[in-house]
């Protein structure tokens, strides 16, 4: 199965570590070699990259691993190809834009009978997966309560739990997506290392730390001191398919919805 990676961050960071033990997965420690994507948002926008090569022997990952831009919201995803061919085009994560902001999209799982019983009318599919699909029938749930301006959290995930839930009875359906605004996580089952396929579907891991005078690792993650910053508390949320560090990550319940915006879970 393929495997996802997200952060939710109180103040910009990089993800120089956690990306590379992540990007080991594509092809050194698991067999996701069939193409990776990353997200990193600034604002309202969502600056996308993908390769359809394997993360672990990336040069493109390899340049992005040290060359990125600090953000506040990072998604992440290296593919085990089931629907669709590698390409560029079934590349996750997928992107489209609604109310004015980019909406980022990263499935890992297998949704049956999905092409024969869904139809979307707006956004359609360029690619050929069940995960893009997914993300369109999505969308074109979401767009009548953004047509007014931006809608409430609650109005939000209203219609998430709706589709995330309905998505998740046609077979394994683990889910990252942002609005630009949160980061949603979703979780029912994957394959567990023994081969059965069962929860948890997703790990998180929520931490906070002081920002001292020197470059900062915590769960992974690369935090750079900046000195004209005025607030010296960092916090993070950080989701991934399977631990990513010796740290105490908590495992998702079946069908487990969680939300956070700034590091924090709202």
């Amino acid at each position: 199965m393929c495997e996802l990676f997200a952060v939710s961050s109180k103040l910009p960071t990089k993800i120089t570590f956690s990306l590379e033990e992540f990007a080991s997965h594509g092809g050194k420690k698991a067999h996701h070699t069939d193409g990776w994507g990353l997200a990193f948002y600034d604002g309202p926008f969502a600056q996308i990259f993908h390769e359809a090569e394997p993360s672990a022997y990336s040069e493109w990952m390899e340049f992005l691993r040290t060359h990125q831009t600090p953000s506040r919201r990072i998604m992440s995803h290296i593919r085990h190809a089931t629907v669709g061919p590698r390409s560029l085009r079934n590349t996750q994560p997928f992107s489209r834009e609604l109310g004015g902001q980019r909406h980022v999209f990263c499935h890992n799982g297998d949704l049956k009978g999905i092409h024969q019983e869904i139809q979307t009318t707006r956004f359609k599919p360029i690619g050929d997966t069940d995960s893009e699909l997914a993300f369109c029938y999505l969308v074109e749930q979401l767009q009548t309560i953004w047509l007014g301006g931006k809608p409430s959290l609650e109005s939000r995930i209203e219609v998430i739990e709706r589709v995330f839930n309905q998505l998740s009875k046609r077979g394994p359906a683990n889910l990252l997506y942002s609005d630009a605004d949160y980061l949603y996580a979703f979780a029912n089952k994957r394959t567990q290392p023994n081969g059965e396929m069962k929860p948890p579907g997703m790990y998180y891991l929520n931490r906070h730390c002081g920002i001292g005078n020197k470059t900062n690792i915590l769960a992974s993650v690369e935090l750079e001191n900046n000195s004209d910053a005025k607030d010296t508390q960092q916090r993070l949320v950080l989701f991934a398919s399977v631990p990513l560090s010796n740290e105490s990550w908590m495992p998702f319940k079946p069908n487990q919805l969680i939300v956070s915006k700034n590091g924090v879970i709202v």
